[in-house]
């Protein structure tokens, strides 16, 4: 028997896991937003990790407001990088493992193969910058750690892509939705279930490092629309529209495809296409 924190446990991929953690036979989870655990207080989280006797923090924590990044470095840098430091310093006091979720956007997106987890980075906003700089400060710190990085995430919990068609499909006849950036939609579930075995099985003894994982499959933003609109039975009309015609402070990667050959590989994990996932997703909605 383990004890596991989750972090975050409010916003999307914690609450699946709220979901997957009655069917544990192995493990207690304990699961904490900022209201129960301020993870940028060092010393708050070293309390609870020797109180609980915490032997893996699952870390669904992040600034994600993308926008809002730009304007407010120092609030992400303390969500994405600060934080992320507080907590794999904590694992390594306490011999426990870090596993925590990154993001696409550490790389520019300007490429046409998927992404290797051993590739360049190079973010091009704040978002970007502060989440890479938190997978650094793991590495640095040298803790027992598995980093997740994912893309264009969604479930039925929280603000999210999926969430935003449905309502705008069921009030205007028609839409316009970017056709020229490209990349998985990843279903959170999908992503919590991964982990949720990892942490089961107890696999992160045996694994450390980096993994890439998103639902198969490639779409743009548009394809992922229309099969949002096509399955949500609206009469809604997805028209293709260009990056430009949408005026925004950040630049985002134009393809962020993730290659998922190693998490496939050490973990054996069968990875549901992104069509089959969404459609789950929208029954349950």
């Amino acid at each position: 028997m383990s004890n596991i924190l989750v972090t975050g446990s409010d916003g999307q991929l914690g609450n699946e896991f709220r979901q997957l953690a009655p069917k544990s036979k192995e493990n207690r989870y304990y699961f904490t937003d900022v209201q129960e655990l301020d993870i940028t207080d060092l010393s708050a989280i070293r309390d609870f990790v020797l109180k609980y006797e915490i032997k893996v923090i699952i870390n669904c924590a992040a600034y994600t407001n993308v926008e809002n990044a730009e304007d407010n470095y120092a609030a992400a840098n303390r969500i994405n990088n600060e934080a992320v430091k507080n907590l794999a310093l904590a694992c390594k006091e306490y011999d426990a493992c870090l596993i925590h979720v990154s993001t696409d956007y550490v790389f520019q997106g300007n490429g046409n193969l998927p992404y290797k987890e051993d590739d360049s980075t190079e973010p091009i906003g704040v978002y970007g910058q502060t989440k890479l700089a938190g997978e650094q400060a793991i590495l640095d710190i040298v803790c027992s750690h598995l980093i997740f990085r994912t893309a264009w995430l969604y479930s039925s919990f929280g603000n999210n892509f999926v969430k935003t068609i449905l309502r705008l499909s069921s009030d205007k006849e028609q839409i316009n939705v970017i056709f020229d950036q490209v990349g998985t939609p990843t279903y959170a579930g999908d992503l919590a279930i991964l982990i949720f075995d990892i942490t089961e099985e107890r696999l992160y003894l045996n694994h450390q490092g980096i993994y890439h994982f998103s639902n198969e499959g490639v779409c743009s933003w548009y394809d992922f629309a229309q099969e949002i609109v096509t399955h949500s039975g609206n009469m809604c009309k997805v028209l293709p529209c260009y990056t430009n015609q949408f005026p925004s402070k950040v630049k985002r990667p134009i393809f962020s495809v993730l290659d998922k050959g190693k998490v496939k590989a050490d973990f054996n994990y069968e990875i549901p296409y992104w069509k089959e996932s969404l459609v789950k997703c929208i029954k349950l909605l």
